[in-house]
């Protein structure tokens, strides 16, 4: 049996032009960077990292409207530790934490609504970022705070859905993208179909995938195949874990709690119907109706390149801050400071191996 490279060479070497296939998950960036897949490829096929990450495509007004939050001494903000160190204009929430503002790192939002039950006389705000795979797990949250009554839960959303950032990519036609290896995790929610507009679309082939070294190549071979024979379908590599339809029960807690919304993705803009938020049935949970919050355009570096890395336009090695100013123990950009972060896993990995 010929092993994923072997088959990967034999096909590239069947290619008419260079081909780019797009990862749109930071788990499979950080496992193509830790693996040294980039280097194994051949030549004429090229890896690219698009917005995969979470919290790397969040606005930066979302974190200067946390750090308002935490300023007041009756909140108690619940985050992942991911975005703790995220820049905002002035400061970030572990800056905040330091100077005494009261910031707690969660696992899961349902440690937020236990933190709820245990401090009563706080508002606790659990900060509510993530694509499909983490959305239902707050919208149980949610449900489960309505069903408590309980009056000091409150989640910040800034949820996303990653097939209209996908589309939008390719709308915008400012890189040329051949083939998507499509995240994993996201798709055990919302199901390989999710995908299949943008072959019929776009002619563009999608391979959903595990997150091994050997699921990535697997994905990049099933690509290759599809280019050389002029095909394009949705294909699944991971069905073990993913099926067509994705999981169903997931699917309904999030329609009954959210409701699809234009949202604005760092590095790309305003997408419409990319994001979800709280329902008007919900909204006393929802922290910025209930708490009045106010989103203000935030001051970014204008030398910080993460936005042009998270469309493919650009590698961490073409920021001029890349390494320099801008490092995991002084981040600049989001990109830096996210285990799931394209700089982080490029810092780490190929940095040190090219140095």
């Amino acid at each position: 049996m010929k092993l994923p490279l072997q088959e990967i060479a034999g096909l590239a070497q069947r290619l008419t032009r260079p081909v780019q296939f797009m990862e749109v998950c930071g788990t499979h960036t950080m496992a193509a960077y830790r693996s040294g897949l980039h280097q194994l490829l051949p030549p004429n096929v090229r890896l690219l990292s698009g917005p995969g990450c979470p919290v790397c495509v969040t606005d930066p007004s979302y974190i200067d409207a946390a750090i308002e939050l935490a300023g007041h001494p009756d909140i108690i903000v619940a985050t992942f530790g991911d975005l703790l160190r995220v820049p905002g204009s002035d400061s970030s929430l572990e800056q905040e934490r330091a100077a005494g503002a009261n910031v707690r790192i969660v696992y899961s939002p349902s440690d937020a609504l236990v933190l709820a039950r245990e401090c009563p006389s706080k508002k606790v705000v659990f900060l509510g970022v993530g694509f499909e795979t983490t959305a239902p797990t707050v919208a149980w949250a949610i449900s489960q705070a309505a069903l408590d009554d309980r009056k000091n839960f409150f989640v910040l959303c800034a949820h996303k859905t990653m097939p209209q950032a996908m589309d939008a990519l390719l709308h915008g036609q400012a890189v040329k993208i051949d083939g998507f290896i499509c995240p994993g995790h996201v798709s055990v929610i919302t199901g390989a179909q999710m995908y299949r507009f943008i072959c019929e679309r776009y002619r563009i082939p999608c391979v959903v995938t595990g997150f091994e070294p050997w699921d990535i190549l697997s994905a990049i071979k099933m690509l290759l195949r599809q280019v050389v024979e002029g095909r394009a379908e949705v294909e699944n590599e991971y069905s073990r874990s993913v099926s067509e339809a994705g999981n169903p029960v997931a699917q309904r807690l999030m329609a009954q709690v959210f409701e699809p919304c234009d949202v604005v993705w760092r590095g790309i803009g305003t997408i419409p119907g990319s994001g979800l938020r709280i329902r008007k049935e919900y909204a006393r949970f929802d922290a910025a109706v209930a708490l009045d919050v106010t989103f203000v355009e935030a001051r970014v570096n204008p030398s910080c390149l993460c936005g042009t890395v998270m469309r493919g336009m650009a590698t961490p090695f073409d920021c001029r801050l890349f390494g320099r100013a801008c490092s995991p123990s002084h981040p600049i950009g989001p990109c830096m400071v996210s285990s799931e972060g394209v700089c982080a896993a490029c810092f780490k990995y190929e940095k040190r191996a090219a140095a």
